[in-house]
């Protein structure tokens, strides 16, 4: 009949029920929007090992961190090399260098994922053991505030701090990258005669004192040749570890890392030196003196 209403076609054309709840399928297609829609961009997203200060140090010279980037490598050392032989232990010096390589590498590919023009902070770690050499490196990716494509300067590493980095480029310096030199190398054994000469004297080893100057010449040499591969003029807060090996009681080792570093085309600039008067120095728990009595 004419007069007869359809109740759904009615609900149809009154469209939904303020009351019935949120449709799935609208939102379900709405999720899916969503989803395919790219994720903003303005909002800046960084992660950061550095200290508030050294951010706002970072921030007052131009530059802002990015993220927390890593490298790392480990390196296989044949069996039985540690134990007799004279010279270099050419495979463990081959591992570190190798090892300090590619964790290098992937530090910058990282950084460079990252958006980032370089790396600062960097803590690097290395562990020599018997089989094994692993290398770890972990910093953080900085760039200029802003910058949204690469710079024109190769990615640099650096174990400066944020405070360190902010000092080298206010004075006109800029950091290459990370160099490295490492030396393995055995310390030979006294002969049957001179152990028993010497059996209960206090006398050098020469053996060991002569493989330790060994090992260094050669790590510093390989870390300045590293340094002249980046063509920069010089190494700055270099560090190093020697001493024989826990596992091999003849084996001597010598490590030594730093940042390379070159000045800018606009040359040195003097920074000039600020007096600081820290106000906040701890309080010793007693003084010393007053344990003599008046």
């Amino acid at each position: 009949m004419s007069g007869t209403v359809d109740p759904a076609g009615a609900r149809a054309a009154a469209g939904p029920d303020p009351g019935a709840g949120p449709d799935p399928a609208v939102e379900m297609r709405a999720a899916a929007a969503a989803l395919a829609r790219p994720a903003p961009t303005d909002t800046a997203r960084t992660t950061s090992d550095l200290s508030i200060d050294e951010e706002l140090v970072l921030h007052s010279i131009g530059w802002e961190p990015v993220q927390l980037v890593t490298g790392v490598s480990i390196h296989s050392v044949p069996m039985g090399v540690w134990n007799w032989g004279q010279g270099e232990i050419a495979y463990a010096s081959a591992a570190h260098a190798h090892s300090f390589a590619l964790a290098t590498e992937r530090l910058h590919q990282q950084c460079t994922h990252a958006g980032g023009h370089g790396v600062v902070g960097v803590h690097v770690e290395w562990e020599i053991l018997r089989h094994q050499v692993a290398v770890s490196l972990v910093g953080t990716a900085v760039r200029p505030v802003g910058a949204t494509s690469l710079g024109a300067d190769p990615v640099f590493a650096s174990d400066l701090s944020g405070r360190d980095f902010a000092l080298l480029h206010a004075a006109g310096w800029a950091p290459l990258g990370l160099a490295a030199g490492s030396s393995f190398v055995y310390a030979p054994r006294r002969s049957m005669t001179a152990a028993m000469q010497q059996s209960g004297q206090n006398v050098e080893l020469t053996n060991f004192t002569e493989a330790m100057y060994a090992a260094r010449e050669t790590a510093m040499e390989r870390m300045q040749r590293a340094a002249m591969t980046l063509h920069g003029t010089g190494v700055v807060e270099v560090k190093v570890t020697e001493g024989p090996m826990t596992f091999a009681h003849h084996a001597v080792g010598f490590t030594a890392y730093g940042t390379v570093v070159r000045l800018r085309d606009g040359g040195h600039r003097d920074l000039g030196a600020t007096a600081v008067l820290p106000l906040d120095d701890p309080a010793p728990a007693f003084d010393a003196a007053s344990l003599r009595g008046a």
